[in-house]
């Protein structure tokens, strides 16, 4: 199940992004909460604590007891995004949802082949995984981590759906039962070409020319060659 910790944050003023370079020469990652009653308000992190809880996490579903500076009681909420910066992979910003733990929410979580498919194994076949993660709904507290599927069964042509995964207590799919987790494709043969063989095995093609061309094209030279001879014989 997810794991519930506790993260400090300071309600945040200045936004745009001059106030974000600035928080971030500071050593702080700017952040939002949203959901429940409340309008949207801006935080901030320190950013070794963020990053300390995200390196823990199996994924980005993680429960979170925000204790927000000035305000008398902590707020429940869940990790909703975490934004990286493109080079080097840097938190950069980080969207939590307030939740209730006695409501239901939706997340979506982690779908992770457990074993090796007999099918790959034995006889060369191909594991498709046709689902990288997976919607659930449940109760905050009854949210897993990650979804498992053990698929050292499947054989070439066997698939795993949806309604085949077995979900903890209190947990259900809200996606379509009949769609595909995994499967074991067949292994591909190529062919090979037969078309280029024959035409290596014939040889490159040789053009001649026709003799009649050919014989026009060498006299020609030599007509032209004669006509000033006779000019001068005349003379």
């Amino acid at each position: 199940m997810a794991k519930q910790v506790k993260l400090k944050a300071e309600p945040r003023t200045n936004v745009g992004r001059s106030a974000v370079r600035k928080l971030k020469a500071r050593g702080i990652i700017p952040a939002v909460i949203y959901g429940a009653k409340d309008k949207p308000q801006p935080l901030q992190l320190a950013a070794r604590d963020i990053n300390a809880m995200m390196s823990h996490a199996a994924g980005e579903n993680v429960l979170v007891e925000l204790e927000i500076a000035g305000e008398k009681s902590s707020r429940t909420a869940l990790v909703q995004e975490v934004q990286h910066t493109p080079v080097g992979g840097d938190i950069r910003h980080v969207d939590f949802h307030a939740i209730s733990m006695d409501e239901t929410i939706q997340a979506e979580v982690p779908l992770e082949p457990v074993g090796t498919a007999n099918g790959v194994k034995n006889f060369g076949g191909l594991l498709e995984q046709s689902l990288r993660v997976l919607t659930l709904e449940c109760l905050p507290r009854d949210l897993p981590d990650r979804i498992t599927v053990d698929i050292s069964q499947l054989n070439i042509g066997d698939s795993i759906h949806v309604r085949d995964i077995q979900l903890p207590s209190g947990v259900t799919a809200k996606v379509p039962a009949d769609l595909t987790a995994f499967s074991v494709l067949a292994p591909v043969v190529e062919e090979a070409p037969v078309v280029a063989e024959a035409e290596a095995a014939a040889g490159p093609e040789v053009i001649t020319e026709k003799k009649g061309e050919g014989e026009a094209a060498a006299t020609a030279p030599a007509a032209k060659e004669k006509a000033p001879k006779e000019k001068e014989q005349k003379k």
